[in-house]
């Protein structure tokens, strides 16, 4: 497994430039120019006055169980982060929407402290967004989404939402960018996403280790008290809490640049058409 070891600092301010050159004439974006609700209502009218705003980002994730370790809010910010880096990446054309933190995660309701939605709630709120963007002269959407649960019902719902907005618009996973041979090379078990394991530890580890929280874990101690009813989920939990020890920042480091690059090329991509 070919993984960089460059210390995090680095790697995070590496993500934080508009561009990975380090061409001197490259400026520094602050991070916050490329996310909606950090601007000001000056600063978005100045882009759309000036035509340089092309398209939207919209992150789709969840708040729900993530194992023992790791922080409920996962998934919304691994997308969150992700359309970030890509749109600092062609800053000033693009802008990340407010997430939608909450997603469709039924099946997760048995572990303490899972939030769900309907899927018709689910993908009335996208739906609303992005015809919110749409109506502020946004005309190229693409949702990005963090949360396996939101994935069909986005994929399903897409062509619907196109036809009646008349704008460009793609719902992607973030994981999309990643071939099985990229699994491979960079991930002991070779499973991506796999749920709070070693793909998304490992992500978590690079971008917000704060998140990864061992400290008092003992899987073997609480297992009986869990609670989890259906017992292939049950040994799932199991083995994705033993294959969460194999993760790296390393590996998370080199996982999210891949999934950088693959959405700046599907945005160029999107508002080239």
């Amino acid at each position: 497994m070919k993984t960089p070891n460059w210390p995090r600092r680095h790697f995070l301010a590496t993500l934080a430039c508009s561009a990975v050159s380090p061409a001197a004439d490259v400026p520094y974006v602050h991070p916050r120019k490329v996310l909606l609700w950090e601007c000001t209502r000056k600063e978005i009218r100045e882009l759309f006055e000036e035509g340089r705003l092309k398209a939207a980002i919209l992150p789709t994730g969840s708040t729900e169980q993530h194992n023992e370790h790791l922080a409920m809010i996962q998934d919304t910010a691994s997308a969150t982060l992700v359309a970030q880096q890509a749109a600092l990446r062609l800053y000033p054309q693009v802008i990340v929407a407010t997430p939608v933190a909450v997603g469709i995660s039924p099946y997760w309701m048995d572990r303490k402290g899972t939030l769900t939605l309907r899927k018709e709630t689910f993908l009335a709120v996208v739906y609303d967004i992005c015809e919110s963007l749409a109506t502020h002269g946004i005309r190229c959407v693409l949702i990005l989404n963090g949360h396996g649960g939101n994935e069909a019902a986005l994929k399903e719902s897409v062509p619907e939402f196109r036809r009646k907005l008349g704008i460009r618009l793609e719902a992607h996973s973030y994981w999309e960018a990643y071939s099985p041979e990229m699994a491979r090379q960079y991930l002991a078990t070779a499973r991506i996403p796999g749920h709070a394991a070693e793909f998304e530890t490992s992500f978590a580890l690079a971008a917000f280790p704060e998140r990864v929280r061992w400290e008092g874990v003992d899987y073997e101690k609480v297992k009986g008290k869990l609670g989890i009813k259906d017992p292939k989920s049950a040994a799932e939990d199991e083995l994705f809490a033993r294959e969460a020890r194999l993760a790296t920042a390393a590996k998370g480091q080199a996982l999210i640049g891949i999934a950088v690059d693959w959405v700046v090329a599907r945005l160029r991509a999107m508002m080239a058409a």
